[in-house]
């Protein structure tokens, strides 16, 4: 496999433009839209029946769009055969052959492509030693352990030295504990051979921790494209806002003041480190701001009187939930400076005005 190319020098691997498909009456995908640099860890977000298995169903071939454009490596693809397509697909099933060794099971796609015995073995000892699987050869997949099952889907992908890997959910099936190791493993894999990944999933955590661009998903549509760092800082959108982030980002119901720089809300008036260009004097708002970004007031300074409603010990953090003027505003303190504190306590609390983000209440996009 090719060694992974330089942001830079990157080729896009994959674009697909204006993608709609529907099944009878329900509309899966609708004017989907994202390119893919060669070599990327691309992950599509989302939560379930917005259009991520179709997505990659489309990329491999197995279904045609109604409408729009596949492009795989600068070919059309639209409505080819899914040979030649140099794609290939694990899905959230293992979909392994129960009565086939895990050798044979590796060697499966390689003996439906007549490929010659010797270089069958050779790869097949080549990838179980890779995923560290050498040990398991002679074993049926029903002895395995779950990520055991899992490295032998992902290998059945792998031998066949695809161009572009889809991953459909692969870690849903598996405890919290092998979903950190696959996790790693994937992530190795991708920065051992510069493979061009596409991966969807619904999970955060595993969008945030292993994407290096993430498409996120709502409708059968994106919403926005970005670094996991970009779609943190600058989300375009409340369904974004609240998607990216964890605890999720607070949300206060307000109204721009005449000036364009205060939002006036039921905590108090909210000033904003720039002006609002773009937003009209009394016109409804939400402002976000991220638990981290809120923080308790010290000595003689002043904030907002707020009331704690719940602590929630989570090791070296405590998340806290506060009631203020009929919001509920969540702070994230070390585990240090929350010993103290108790379920119906009075404190004063700050938030930071340069990390305030702000949308309009009629459509949700942000106002910059």
């Amino acid at each position: 496999m090719q060694a992974m190319a330089s942001p830079d020098t990157r080729s896009i691997a994959l674009s697909l433009k204006n993608v709609s498909k529907t099944y009878g009456r329900v509309g899966a995908l609708h004017n989907l839209s994202f390119s893919v640099a060669e070599g990327r860890f691309f992950v599509l977000f989302g939560p379930s029946s917005v259009g991520k298995t179709t997505t990659l169903r489309l990329i491999a071939g197995l279904v045609a769009p109604d409408r729009g454009r596949v492009e795989i490596f600068g070919r059309d693809w639209t409505n080819g055969t899914i040979a030649g397509r140099d794609v290939s697909m694990v899905f959230q099933s293992f979909a392994l052959y129960p009565h086939l060794s895990v050798y044979k099971n590796l060697a499966y796609p390689l003996c439906e492509a007549r490929v010659g015995r010797e270089e069958i073995d050779s790869r097949v000892r080549e990838t179980a030693a890779m995923l560290r699987l050498d040990t398991k050869l002679d074993r049926k997949p029903g002895t395995l352990s779950g990520g055991e099952q899992q490295r032998v889907a992902l290998g059945r992908s792998l031998i066949r030295r695809p161009r572009i890997l889809l991953l459909d959910e692969p870690l849903t099936n598996l405890d919290a504990k092998l979903r950190h190791e696959m996790r790693a493993e994937l992530k190795r894999l991708h920065r051992q051979f510069g493979l061009t990944i596409v991966y969807a999933t619904p999970d955060e955590l595993e969008a945030l921790s292993m994407g290096e661009e993430i498409a996120v998903l709502r409708h059968g549509g994106v919403v926005q494209t970005g670094t996991p760092d970009e779609l943190y800082e600058t989300p375009r959108d409340l369904y974004v806002a609240g998607k990216i982030g964890s605890p999720p980002m607070n949300m206060i119901k307000g109204m721009l003041a005449g000036d364009g720089t205060v939002i006036e809300s039921a905590i108090g008036p909210l000033p904003f480190a720039r002006r609002l260009n773009t937003a009209e004097p009394g016109e409804a708002a939400v402002v976000g701001i991220r638990p981290s970004d809120i923080r308790l007031a010290t000595g003689a300074e002043s904030g907002v009187t707020a009331s704690i409603a719940m602590l929630e010990p989570l090791g070296d953090i405590t998340v806290i939930s506060m009631e203020a003027c009929g919001e509920t505003l969540r702070l994230v303190l070390p585990e240090a400076a929350a010993s103290g504190l108790e379920r119906g306590q009075q404190a004063s609390i700050v938030l930071d005005p340069s990390k305030l983000h702000v949308f309009r209440a009629s459509n949700g996009q942000a106002i910059t």
